[in-house]
């Protein structure tokens, strides 16, 4: 377990009370979005543009047009949420921006633009980690106390972590392939419903019977925490050109999504057993991209309940990529009086827990 700020920092008492007012700014992946929150939850204003339409001719996310399109929207979009919040910017206690991980371009753009008010501003400057925005959501959504259970799923991680405080994590799994998203942006070009593929799938197999093919559960015959997806992707192809004339696309995604649900259940299970035996605890918080699916968070929800843990989900607005979660995850630092330097390079990777032990296989997603 290892900590990603001050590496002397002692666990603080949540920021509740606090009546701090950050400003967020998440660039780190399609969106270009910035938030402003205050310490005690409360959020003033909370602002996206998506990239989604201009990517969509592409299949995915392509990071130069990504790049340039943060560098346009950034400044209407910062101007937005603070006439949204009715505040000036001398309103503000602190600038927090998602310094990695994430594509490079869009992460340098908004921590440059973060770094420039905080001095322009003569405000403290906080470099927050996009997971550890996610990882804090439900303690800004639902006020959950350390520690706790993560299971974080998105588009390009999916990881079970136990958070013991602010900026203490422990990875107990990761996947050693794809993510959870990765597999159904896949899944979902393979079968032409167009990109994002979460909300493609979950809307397809909304009228699918999630039976009507059958496909592996990955790792099934391990009792770890760890994740394998890029085998789904095969098993579907497969499926698909053997029984594309008899099966829907509907029940294609529905047994897909059948799937990943299976996989990511089973192998919580495996670490609320584990966290429960460790710590005491039974809380468990879902976040990311694909906790706002929900078959998957009724799955989970089920897990908990047989294991008698509290859930926690976000709710969906909160669980995609955002700036509210990153302007929380800078009051909780602001309450801890933690600001960052200026000096803070932006990183393309940034692991929760880099002293984690390397997980089996190949590939290994951090």
């Amino acid at each position: 377990m290892s900590m990603i700020h001050n590496p002397s920092y002692i666990n603080q008492p949540a920021s509740f009370e606090s009546d701090a007012i950050i400003l967020g700014i998440e660039s780190s992946c399609d969106e270009t979005a910035a938030a402003i929150v205050r310490g005690d939850g409360h959020i003033f204003a909370n602002e996206i543009a998506s990239q989604a339409e201009m990517h969509a001719t592409h299949g995915g996310v392509v990071p130069e047009i990504a790049a340039r399109s943060h560098l346009d929207t950034i400044g209407p979009v910062i101007e937005r949420a603070l006439t949204s919040a009715n505040l000036n910017p001398s309103d503000l206690d602190g600038i927090a921006a998602t310094g990695g991980p994430g594509l490079i371009g869009g992460v340098l753009i908004g921590t440059m633009t973060a770094k420039s008010m905080a001095l322009a501003l003569d405000k403290p400057y906080y470099a927050i980690n996009h997971l550890e925005g996610h990882a804090l959501t439900a303690r800004l959504t639902d006020k959950v106390e350390f520690p706790y259970l993560l299971l974080l799923i998105s588009g390009g991680h999916t990881q079970l972590l136990a958070v013991h405080g602010l900026g203490q994590y422990e990875r107990y799994g990761t996947t050693l392939d794809d993510a959870a998203g990765e597999a159904f942006d896949k899944g979902a070009k393979l079968l032409g419903l167009g990109y994002p593929g979460g909300p493609a799938i979950e809307l397809a197999a909304a009228n699918g019977n999630p039976k009507a093919i059958t496909l592996p559960n990955p790792r099934s015959q391990y009792d770890d925490c760890h994740f394998s997806f890029s085998g789904l992707k095969t098993a579907l192809a497969q499926k698909i050109d053997a029984f594309k004339d008899t099966v829907s696309a509907a029940d294609f995604a529905a047994s897909l999504q059948l799937a990943v649900c299976k996989a990511l259940v089973k192998r919580t299970e495996n670490a609320m057993q584990k966290f429960a035996a460790e710590t005491g605890a039974r809380q468990l918080v879902i976040a990311g991209g694909v906790a706002a699916n929900k078959m998957i968070g009724q799955g989970l929800a089920d897990a908990a309940a047989r294991h008698a843990f509290q859930l926690a989900i976000p709710p969906a607005g909160l669980c995609t990529d955002n700036a509210a979660m990153i302007a929380w995850a800078g009051c909780e630092y602001h309450a801890a009086d933690l600001p960052s330097s200026l000096d803070f390079a932006p990183r393309p990777r940034w692991p929760l827990d880099p002293d984690a032990a390397p997980p089996p296989g190949r590939g290994v997603r951090q």
